[in-house]
C-alpha cells in the first residue's frame, strides 16, 4: 500500500511537517493590527496606503519564506534522473578447432593463425559481451572460462598452435559434435544474457554428422545461436549447415584473412547487442531551492535598508 511519502519527492518528508511554524509567522505577520500609530490629530483623516502596507508585510515575510526554504532543503529534495541504456550481455564461446589441418597455409600464415587474429579483432567490436575459448581436436579443451575480461584471450594464440612441438597428440583429430556439446554446457552455467557458439573449423567431423539431429535440437532447446566459420575451402559438411540453420545462426566460407574478418562482421551485424533501459535513479535536487532562497536573502537584505515597519 503506497503512503503519501510516496508521492513526495523528498528523502526525509517528515521534516516537512516543520512548515508549520513558518506558515503561522507568514500568517501572523499579514493578519496583525501593530502597524498603527497615535497621532496627535483632533478629526485628523489618515489616508490608507495600501502599497505600503502590502510591501512592508512582504519584506516582514522574507525571514520566514528563508526558514521554510531551509526545511525543504533539510528534507532532501530528490528527483528521477533520465532511464540510462545498459547493453544487454551475450554470452559468446569461441569453438576452434586446433587439428593437424588447421596448419595448411592462409593467407599470410596457417588456418590457426587467421582464425585467432579475426576473434582478437572480433573482441574490440564486441566491448560489454562475456567470452569464453575452448579448444578441441579429438578431445576438448577449455582455455577461458567465459569472462568479460578478454585479456587472457590475447596470450591464448602461442600456446594451442598445432605447429607447436609440444602440441597435444590427442589434438589431432577433429570432434566437433563433443565439442558443440562441451560449449552448450558452458553456455548453460550462465544465468544472465544470450548464448552464441562460434565454431571455426576446416574438417568433417563424424560424430557430428552421426548426431546432428539430437545435437542440433540440444542446442536450439537451450536457445544457443550457432555460428561457423568453415575455414578449409571445398564443400562445407552438411551436418554443419543443419546445425547453424536449426539454431538461428549461419556458416561462412572465407577465402582470405580479409574474409575472415569480414565474416566477424556479418556476425556482429546478424547478432547486434541488445540494449536494454534501466529504471531511473533516484537523485539530489538542490540547485533550484538553492537558488530560490539566496534570492529570498537577496530581497530581505535589501528592504532592511528602506522597507521595514518603524512604529515610532
Amino acid at each position: 500500500m503506497q503512503t503519501p511519502a510516496d508521492f513526495l519527492p523528498f528523502a526525509r518528508p517528515w521534516l516537512l511537517l516543520a512548515l508549520v511554524l513558518p506558515l503561522a509567522l507568514i500568517i501572523w505577520t499579514w493578519r496583525r493590527q501593530t502597524g498603527r500609530i497615535a497621532l496627535p490629530f483632533d478629526h485628523g483623516v489618515v489616508r490608507k496606503r495600501r502599497l505600503l502596507t502590502f510591501l512592508l508585510n512582504l519584506a516582514e515575510t522574507m525571514p520566514a519564506m528563508i526558514l521554510a526554504l531551509a526545511i525543504l532543503i533539510l528534507a532532501g529534495p530528490q528527483r528521477l534522473g533520465k532511464p540510462r541504456q545498459k547493453r544487454a550481455l551475450t554470452n559468446i564461446e569461441f569453438c576452434v578447432d586446433v587439428s593437424g589441418s588447421m596448419t595448411a597455409s592462409f593467407g599470410e600464415g596457417n588456418r590457426y593463425d587467421a582464425s585467432m587474429k579475426a576473434i582478437n579483432d572480433f573482441l574490440d567490436f564486441r566491448e560489454g559481451d562475456a567470452f569464453g575459448l575452448t579448444f578441441f581436436g579429438n578431445e576438448v579443451l577449455r582455455w577461458v572460462p567465459l569472462t568479460t575480461d578478454v585479456s587472457a584471450f590475447r596470450c591464448a594464440p602461442p600456446f594451442m598452435n598445432p605447429t607447436n612441438p609440444g602440441h597435444p597428440p590427442w589434438m589431432g583429430g577433429t570432434s566437433i559434435g563433443k565439442a558443440l556439446l562441451f560449449c552448450r554446457k558452458s553456455l548453460m552455467q550462465q544465468d544472465e544474457g544470450d548464448r552464441m557458439i562460434i565454431l571455426v573449423s576446416d574438417g568433417y567431423s563424424s560424430d557430428l554428422a552421426s548426431g546432428v539431429d539430437e545435437i542440433s535440437r540440444s542446442l536450439a532447446e537451450a536457445n544457443i545461436v550457432v555460428f561457423a566459420i568453415h575455414i578449409g575451402g571445398g564443400t562445407i559438411p552438411e551436418a554443419i549447415v543443419k546445425v547453424t540453420s536449426e539454431t538461428g545462426g549461419e556458416v561462412y566460407d572465407p577465402s582470405s584473412q580479409e574474409g575472415m574478418v569480414s565474416v566477424f562482421q556479418r556476425i556482429d551485424q546478424m547478432k547486434q547487442a541488445k540494449l536494454e533501459k534501466s529504471i531511473a535513479e533516484t537523485l539530489d535536487h538542490f540547485f533550484p531551492w538553492c537558488v530560490a532562497g539566496l534570492g529570498l536573502v537577496a530581497i530581505s537584505t535589501v528592504s532592511l535598508y528602506g522597507v521595514r515597519y518603524t512604529p515610532w
